[in-house]
């Protein structure tokens, strides 16, 4: 038996008119609430080692380093007997493109916000500290146990989205074809059960891989999406039949590559994304979406088949500078120099995907990318003549990206190959992102701070048996398959049997890809921020800490590569709240002819 702690707490963060996270388009902005939003807290303690650790699952998109700093700072000065850190305490998020932007203290993630909003952030950690406060008071003695179910083929739930990619993958044998993108996914779905010594329900975690993007771009609505849904059905089945503290949790697994949409509609706007769900109203098709999850959940925790988990808790917590691993050979077919570099993003990426909802125009993208060849080869050239310590960082960006087109270096702060974003050719009328960009150089070019992350979490909660794996990507389904079974080799010998991959969490940097779906340089592969060779990094550094965890606590030595930055208030406000994105286009426009008037007058 353990002693479980259940809570649930409002963060939906409604500021009217600031953008939504996800899609990174300047129009899909706040502007009603469809649904609330709410974190999930759920605490363990091992009655007999006194160990704790706490899961929260967030409906929102991902979570950012600065949400856990906040929460860890409140809980620290508010409630300091909880005795929570870094190490104990996950949070993770169901990756919903229907909530709030703005509460990342790295500007990329807040472009189409656009800028860091302080009423979003402080909503957001007081939210989910106050679900971690209401476990704290609901805990009591309770038994664990897993189960999993399959959802059928003829299931209309998840489809892979990237089947080009898919394929490329020795593990796929036979390759699919687009009409069977229904199974190039993993479609079972892993339950954890809570129950009372009453044998009362208390609660469940699931964890499937689809995309929660039921919802396009275009929606204005704060929406959980289909998995909220899941999740209000399956909290409402229990409260119907008189239990109402019962919480389920619909978390994210491997859906780097898996959408929800898989009806072609061609009369849609490019912009939009010709792709959706199963009717023409998207709410409609959302709530399709959930209740398939929500009627999968229901079955797994009405089995009687369920495997009891008995056993001690444990946790760890390591930083990873994954600008700079070098992986371990065995992860990269034997190739001894398989190294990551700084993050680069791909205009593979910016062109968006062609089922959840496109980015820039072909047009656009077909200009920017003859632009990218010619600045990749000229500084090759130039290489060539300059110092030594140019020719290695031009070495290693190219070599580390591969076959990236990379259009953003966005640890070294560079589009195109210049720092000088207000004077990049692209002009900020052909494209509102380009518009945006400039307009955060005009706020920001001042400071070094890196766009993205690169000092990141990697997090194990291990729980008798079972091991909960928490990172800050979005993983495709054959990438995940390998992360999950290296894993599961290295934690057998202290009894794990099963891992669970928890994506999304305590921080958040792009996708993670398989090497050969790298290759193939469409979405995913233009968002694997840190090259080719991620994947085998984070394996590489995922092993190094379940090593640590098969020796005593006390002799376990974490050799944290770094420590994420802290940014001031005072770097913050440099990156305000601002309308709309489409009214920095505007000002830049209007800017831009005072500019001409102002020069002919000069002239004449």
């Amino acid at each position: 038996m353990y002693l479980v702690g259940t809570g649930k707490a409002d963060i939906t963060a409604f500021v009217k008119g600031a953008g939504m996270l996800g899609y990174g388009i300047h129009y899909n902005t706040m502007e009603e609430i469809a649904t609330s939003l709410s974190a999930r807290a759920f605490i363990f303690i091992d009655k007999n080692s006194s160990k704790k650790i706490c899961f929260v699952n967030c409906e929102l998109c991902f979570i950012t380093i600065a949400i856990k700093k906040g929460v860890l700072k409140t809980l620290e000065r508010k409630h300091p007997d909880f005795n929570y850190d870094e190490d104990n305490l996950m949070l993770t998020a169901q990756h919903t493109h229907s909530g709030p932007g703005g509460y990342s203290y790295y500007g990329l993630y807040n472009l189409s916000v656009p800028g860091f909003v302080m009423e979003i952030y402080k909503k957001i950690v007081e939210g989910i500290v106050e679900a971690i406060v209401k476990a704290e008071q609901n805990i009591k003695p309770a038994s664990l146990s897993m189960a999993t179910g399959m959802f059928e083929p003829e299931l209309q739930v998840a489809f892979n989205r990237s089947v080009d990619g898919y394929n490329l993958n020795p593990e796929v044998n036979p390759k699919i074809t687009f009409e069977q993108r229904h199974l190039g996914l993993d479609r079972e779905m892993t339950l954890l059960k809570i129950t009372g010594e009453d044998g009362k329900e208390r609660g469940s975690i699931n964890w499937f891989g689809v995309h929660t993007t039921s919802l396009p771009n275009t929606n204005h609505k704060i929406c959980f999406d289909n998995k909220g849904y899941a999740s209000e059905f399956l909290e409402k089945y229990y409260s119907d039949g008189g239990n109402s503290e019962y919480l389920g949790v619909f978390a994210q697994g491997t859906c780097g590559d898996v959408t929800p949409r898989f009806v072609y509609h061609p009369v849609y706007p490019f912009q939009r994304g010709q792709w959706e769900g199963k009717y023409p109203d998207d709410f409609e098709s959302t709530k399709f979406n959930g209740q398939i999850q929500f009627e999968k959940a229901k079955e797994i925790v009405e089995t009687k088949n369920a495997i009891a988990v008995d056993g001690g808790i444990d946790y760890e917590l390591m930083f990873v500078n994954f600008a700079d691993v070098t992986a371990d050979p065995k992860f990269t077919n034997g190739n001894q120099n398989a190294q990551t570099g700084n993050a680069a993003l791909g205009i593979a990426f910016f062109t968006g995907t062609v089922i959840d909802g496109p980015g820039m125009h072909p047009t656009v993208a077909f200009f920017v990318k003859g632009a990218i060849g010619f600045i990749k080869w000229s500084e090759k050239f130039r290489a060539k003549f300059a110092s030594a310590e140019y020719k290695k960082i031009i070495e290693r960006k190219y070599r580390t990206q591969g076959k990236k087109d990379i259009l953003i270096e966005s640890n070294t702060r560079r589009i195109l190959g210049t720092k000088l974003i207000d004077k990049l050719f692209v002009p900020g009328w052909a494209d509102p992102a380009i518009a945006t960009f400039k307009y955060f150089y005009k706020k920001t070019g001042s400071l070094k701070k890196s766009w993205t992350p690169k000092v990141l979490p990697l997090q194990l909660f291990i729980i008798g048996d079972i091991a909960l794996a928490g990172f800050p990507f979005e993983i495709t389904t054959i990438a995940g398959k390998r992360l999950r079974k290296s894993l599961e080799e290295t934690l057998a010998p202290r009894g794990v049997k099963r891992v669970i991959l928890c994506p999304y969490a305590n921080g958040y940097s792009g996708y993670m890809t398989t090497y050969e779906e790298y290759q193939a340089q469409i979405y995913e592969g233009g968002h694997t921020v840190f090259g080719e060779w991620s994947l085998a990094a984070l394996q590489t550094k995922f092993e190094l800490l379940a090593k640590e965890m098969l020796k005593p606590k006390e002799d376990r030595k974490f050799p944290h590569d770094a420590i994420p930055p802290d940014f001031t208030e005072e770097e913050l406000n440099h990156f305000p709240f601002y309308k709309r994105a489409w009214y920095i286009r505007q000002e830049l426009i209007r800017a831009r002819k005072m500019e001409r008037k102002g020069s002919h007058s000069e002239t004449n």
